[in-house]
């Protein structure tokens, strides 16, 4: 199997490392490690406003697309009014990242959104937000903060022969969560096929009209639960299709 690119997305935060102190681009490793041990080359990708208007210029040197967690979207993203419960965003990064999210559904790139990146996938296509959990009803899914590890564990439903199951197992998983948004309204050609237990909030999302096209509201890059990309990263390493759009 050759070696598939598999572009991350970059967060934009502000960051300290040496003697700096400035806005940067950041990837967590535990990304980074997920994507090389199922066999994939990853490379970061920054938000760029050229390819905010032309998603091409980076989805024609890259075989798999991957949009990683971090802070919340721009409610106008889904024409929403902001909320006080919404809270920090990073518009660049939403524009960036929805742009490559629309053409890689269009393209039918493979393309796995976790958390936040759930999020962006269901924005691409036409779907909206919650904006705060606990206002609409649903669980706390962000009990620990700043940890993924089994003090954030809850169960969830996964639809078997979904491709929410080829990367955590079909029927009552164990998960993480580390978020206060989450899926309202399903964007277009969209389908869950892993909910939330008790509470039944959507936890994963896929279009059964692509080849690989996958969000997870989970952290499956962390060690605790040994979630591997394999079956996201052996789709990317297939020949691009010839139909595919410039």
């Amino acid at each position: 199997m050759r070696t598939p690119v598999i572009g991350v997305c970059a967060a934009f935060e502000p960051a300290r490392w040496g003697f700096w102190d400035q806005p940067a681009a950041i990837l967590p490793a535990t990304y980074l490690d997920k994507v090389r041990a199922a066999g994939g080359l990853p490379v970061g990708l920054v938000p760029d406003p050229r390819a905010t208007q032309r998603p091409g210029l980076v989805l024609e040197r890259v075989d798999g697309l991957l949009l990683i967690g971090g802070v919340d979207l721009e409610p106008e993203t889904y024409g929403a009014v902001r909320s006080p419960r919404t809270e920090a965003t990073v518009p660049e990064r939403d524009a960036f990242e929805l742009a490559l999210a629309r053409a890689a559904l269009a393209r039918d790139l493979p393309v796995l959104g976790i958390c936040r990146g759930m999020q962006i996938l269901n924005v691409a296509a036409g779907g909206t937000l919650h904006q705060h959990l606990t206002d609409a009803g649903f669980a706390e899914h962000r009990r620990s903060p700043g940890r993924l590890d089994s003090a954030t564990f809850h169960e969830i439903d996964v639809v078997p022969c979904s491709l929410a199951e080829s990367l955590s197992g079909s029927g009552v998983q164990v998960v993480n969560s580390h978020h206060h948004q989450g899926v309202d309204a399903l964007g277009q050609g969209a389908v869950v096929s892993a909910w939330s237990l008790p509470d039944r909030l959507p936890e994963a999302i896929e279009f059964p009209s692509c080849q690989y096209a996958l969000g997870v509201q989970w952290h499956p890059e962390v060690d605790h639960l040994q979630h591997a990309l394999t079956a996201f990263v052996a789709v990317a390493a297939r020949p691009a299709r010839e139909d595919q759009p410039a």
